[in-house]
């Protein structure tokens, strides 16, 4: 059984935090993932920037960083998988959301599915739609895009 842990900081955790960590939930399955536990952190650009300036070198913004832990701990029960975190910036979200034309919702999506993927082991050199990582990324957008909603419509993001 998958977990997946959703937090914030610098911006207020919203209520849809549950529907993106049942989403999380249903990549993993995608991918035949079990027994990870993986942790969403939702933030704004100020946090992100500092992210990735202290562990990238990379003094701007980004959408998404995945930080992989790649730990294992025994539980009762079996072995539980600690792949590491992903952070996502609401803030560039939307302006990912408002550039390449699409909603909120799928741009969240897609951000969350790039992280899984950068902690599943995947990696691309270029942002290129023909690397496998982006290609089986956008596979996995388009088989997942009957799930329910995580941001609700015209309301809180």
């Amino acid at each position: 059984m998958n977990r997946a842990a959703v937090n914030a900081e610098e911006v207020p955790l919203p209520g849809w935090s549950g529907a993106l960590g049942n989403f999380a939930l249903k990549v993993l399955a995608e991918i035949k993932r079990d027994n990870w536990d993986l942790s969403i952190l939702l933030c704004g650009d100020k946090t992100i920037k500092e992210l990735n300036a202290k562990y990238r070198g990379k003094e701007e913004t980004t959408d998404v960083l995945s930080f992989e832990l790649g730990a294992e701990i025994q539980e009762e029960g079996g072995v539980r998988c600690l792949p590491g975190d992903i952070v996502i910036s609401l803030d560039t979200l939307r302006e990912n959301s408002r550039y390449f034309q699409t909603s909120e919702e799928e741009e969240l999506r897609r951000l969350l599915i790039h992280g899984i993927l950068h902690l599943n082991g995947m990696d691309h050199r270029t942002n290129d739609d023909t690397e496998p990582m982006l290609a089986l990324q956008e596979d996995l957008l388009k088989k997942l895009k009957e799930e329910p909603p995580i941001l609700p419509a015209g309301g809180e993001r």
